[in-house]
């Protein structure tokens, strides 16, 4: 299954893996130096990754225009993601602070802004980074859904909502794709979400399929920079991550049955779940990225995939995904 050439997303074919770009700007520390993300957004296109996924929120727009300066002139090959709703917004006392706000108005804002900072014309998909709940989700895709006629946008994308608000944006405008988080470690979306998907066609696209390092082989957790994100998450903490390595034993055992590294591995036990799913791992370092790009060529046998299935099981895993707060901001469902 996972050897097909292309994936399907929307009208366009695509790598069976996709880029996200998250990782040069935000989330994890520093953003990278402009060289290096140079060689890093280069890299992908020479490598043969044909979708690149950015937001408002990474890098509070320093990510979008990262792309945009160095990929401007190869902008026709790859599919442009982008995603709207959740932002920065600078306070009284100058610090910059995310903030999620699906209103239409900031929803059609923060599209010319990143349309700006992309360099282009049209962005191919635009997600709505989080459904903010306080605003119905028919009001929001009602907006993106202005988008697309007015030409600003191709396609409609959601971000970790549950089957139940997939429907619902799906009946007001085609929901092209929705993405959310799914790995060995983060099996959520096999509840209701892909299944949903492939009924209204859907793509789903999965981020952090690595599980943020952890499925690359992350051994020092005390080493996160400051601001690194993982800080929060229960998984990681200094209580449940030993645990969760101790999974990890069995996964590199596999990985050398097939001679590939642990996240290879995992990416291709992914590609193996359904056609209609698109990981997007995100890497600084050119060699992960080439590494990445080639675990769409590994095919596992049934009993390699129930093996790593049965091991990564929900309830073998210690600690949340995410902190109180950033779990009140989603939607999907969850073990």
């Amino acid at each position: 299954m996972n050897t097909t050439p292309t994936r399907a997303l929307a009208p366009f074919k695509v790598a069976p893996i996709g880029f996200g770009c998250m990782n040069l700007d935000h989330g994890y520390g520093p953003s990278v130096s402009d060289a290096q993300g140079e060689r890093v957004l280069h890299g992908a296109l020479d490598a043969g990754y044909t979708l690149l996924d950015t937001a408002t929120l990474y890098g509070f727009g320093k990510n979008e225009t990262r792309i945009g300066n160095v990929l401007k002139s190869r902008r026709s090959e790859y599919v442009l993601t982008s995603k709207c709703g959740m932002g920065g917004v600078k306070g009284a006392d100058g610090v910059t602070r995310r903030v999620i706000d699906g209103t239409p108005s900031t929803i059609k804002a923060q599209c010319e802004a990143s349309l700006q900072r992309l360099q282009t014309d049209v962005i191919d998909l635009y997600y709505l980074h989080r459904w903010h709940k306080a605003v119905p989700i028919e009001d929001s895709v009602g907006a993106l859904a202005d988008l697309v006629r007015e030409g600003k946008i191709r396609n409609i994308g959601l971000s970790e909502v549950s089957a139940a608000t997939l429907r619902r944006a799906h009946a007001v405008h085609p929901i092209a794709a929705l993405q959310t988080e799914y790995s060995l470690w983060t099996r959520n979306p096999e509840i209701a979400v892909l299944q949903t998907c492939a009924e209204l066609g859907t793509a789903f696209v999965a981020f952090s399929p690595l599980a943020r390092g952890f499925l690359g082989g992350l051994q020092d957790t005390a080493a996160f920079d400051a601001k690194d994100i993982r800080r929060t998450m229960g998984r990681f903490s200094a209580e449940h991550y030993p645990k969760n390595l101790a999974l990890m034993g069995d996964v590199s055992r596999i990985a050398a049955q097939y001679g590939c590294t642990t996240a290879q591995l995992s990416l291709a036990w992914l590609l193996h779940q359904a056609p209609h799913i698109i990981p997007i791992p995100g890497t600084t370092n050119v060699t992960h990225l080439l590494e990445n790009a080639a675990a769409s060529r590994i095919v596992l046998s049934a009993a390699t995939l129930a093996e790593l299935s049965t091991l990564f099981a929900p309830s073998k895993i210690a600690g949340a995904r995410y902190d109180a707060q950033s779990q009140s901001e989603v939607d999907t469902e969850s073990f």
